[in-house]
């Protein structure tokens, strides 16, 4: 079984229930299939087959859904692409993937030559594809991009297989059933909302709704609206909620829980929410080459804020120093981790790969404890990486970038501590006069928004260590002491 064929299971079990929503479509499983069939008609026809690659580039909708399905039903993998990304970001991704197709609103963007551009207004319109679905369990479904130390984002491959055992050690954990209703309000070019706010309530029967831009004021309406018994989300968005007027009492009775992750949540953030809104907030751990999920804390059994949980069902973990020897219980050392969830590689870097993972443990780079109950505690996150409200932010993807600036002679990016989005990326340079203007407008051109420093500052040398490398400790620590 593959999820391409999932589909077709929901519509000859129960052709009239709920599948997929949005603010336009509202799709039950007969109308599901359907879509995916005429998606896939307008797929083939541009060329697309087994191993072939399908960029999407979407908003949050239901259609971005239908779309992934499509592809899985050819045997081609899918890459979601952040629709808020710079067009040399989006055709670096396209390039790299060995995109053939893409799938999107935005039909007058350049793309690389030979890639076919589909109107995704257009694809309801095309007849239904009568084949039988083709991905065989071993076959790639996703490349999720992801960050690295490298300054250039990386292909993770995520296959059928990745998939299905995610979905089992979720389902093992969270017990969904028919009557899961899913609220989505991550976005679906994550792993996380791909997997935990989709794929896993549909592959139990239940649905997805996929809410518009979230909005703090509303979202509660929303979930008296729908009913939805569960949503993931990040800290930044909890904290909105749980700042709310005192006058917001949200009748919140149909959500069997929420998730907490992408980022650490305060031990006072879990428990003042919790109280507020009177359902438990699920924190975990994960990383797209696990595809999403690792540990969780228990939604039945003992929950200990400041951890994120046990493995969950079929996850192993293991706490290594730096000879890759076991630390014996409370002692911190590296997070590994090993099971039918843990990705295929990352994407023609074989070098990368065999350095990430060992004998079938994914070293995940995070430092972290085992407690006497096994419950893991993250003690520091990869080295230097920057999570701004969820998004992981690598600042060497930055410094690249920065590198491009004529006069640029040195370029470090740390994260500072913020109360909304829990630290932001700052720049500090040094060269030959840099213009800091220019440095913005740089990386303006060429780099999300969400990656972009909110300060640059200017310093005559920046500070070393001992061997002559950036002290980024001591840049920490020179920032944290700046006048506000």
């Amino acid at each position: 079984m593959t999820f391409a064929s999932l589909p077709d299971e929901r519509a000859a079990a129960a052709p009239a229930r709920p599948a997929v929503a949005d603010d336009l479509l509202d799709l039950d499983n007969a109308a599901f299939l359907a879509a995916v069939r005429s998606t896939a008609t307008a797929l083939r026809e541009a060329g697309v087959g087994r191993s072939d690659v399908v960029a999407i580039k979407l908003p949050n909708t239901a259609m971005l859904v239908v779309t992934l399905f499509a592809a899985w039903r050819l045997g081609a993998a899918a890459t979601p692409i952040n629709p808020f990304l710079t067009p040399a970001e989006v055709n670096y991704q396209i390039a790299d993937a060995g995109v053939k197709t893409l799938v999107t609103w935005d039909t007058e963007a350049p793309v690389p030559d030979g890639v076919t551009v589909l109107d995704v207004t257009k694809l309801l319109q095309q007849p239904q594809d009568a084949a039988e679905p083709v991905a065989a369990p071993d076959d790639p479904a996703l490349l999720i991009y992801t960050s690295g130390t490298t300054g250039r984002p990386k292909g993770v491959i995520l296959d059928h297989a990745n998939l299905t055992g995610m979905y089992q050690m979720c389902s093992a954990a969270f017990e969904y059933s028919e009557d899961e209703h899913s609220l989505l309000i991550l976005p679906l070019f994550h792993v996380n909302a791909i997997m935990v706010s989709t794929l896993n309530p549909l592959a139990a029967g239940g649905r997805v709704t996929i809410a518009g831009r979230f909005n703090p004021a509303t979202f509660f309406e929303v979930i008296e609206k729908t009913r939805a018994t569960y949503f993931s989300a990040v800290p930044t968005i909890y904290t909105l909620l749980a700042d709310l007027p005192e006058d917001v009492r949200p009748d919140t009775s149909s959500v069997r829980f929420a998730v907490c992750g992408a980022a650490p949540a305060s031990v006072e953030l879990l428990e003042r929410f919790e109280n507020r809104f009177g359902f438990p907030l699920i924190e975990g751990y994960g990383l797209s080459e696990c595809t999403c999920a690792a540990t969780a804390n228990p939604l039945d059994g003992v929950r200990k804020p400041g951890t994120v949980g046990i493995p969950l069902p079929g996850q192993s973990v293991r706490i290594v120093d730096a000879a890759g020897e076991d630390v014996a219980t409370g002692q911190a050392g590296e997070v590994l981790l090993s099971g039918p969830n843990i990705m295929r590689g990352y994407l023609g870097r074989p070098e990368e790969t065999a350095k990430t993972i060992d004998h079938g443990w994914l070293r995940t780079g995070d430092v972290g404890l085992l407690d006497e109950d096994g419950y893991l505690r993250l003690v520091d996150r990869a080295k230097d990486m920057i999570i701004r409200g969820g998004e992981n932010i690598y600042p060497k993807e930055i410094e690249t970038v920065v590198f491009g600036v004529p006069g640029i002679a040195e370029a470090a990016v740390i994260g500072r501590p913020d109360a909304k989005y829990g630290e932001v990326p700052v720049l500090y340079v040094s060269g030959a006069a840099p213009d800091a203007e220019a440095v913005a407008a740089h990386t303006r051109e060429n780099l999300a928004k969400y990656k972009q420093p909110v300060q640059i500052v200017v310093l005559d040398t920046l500070p070393k260590n001992p061997v002559g490398k950036i002290d980024k400790p001591a840049l920490r620590r020179l920032d944290a002491a700046a006048p506000a």
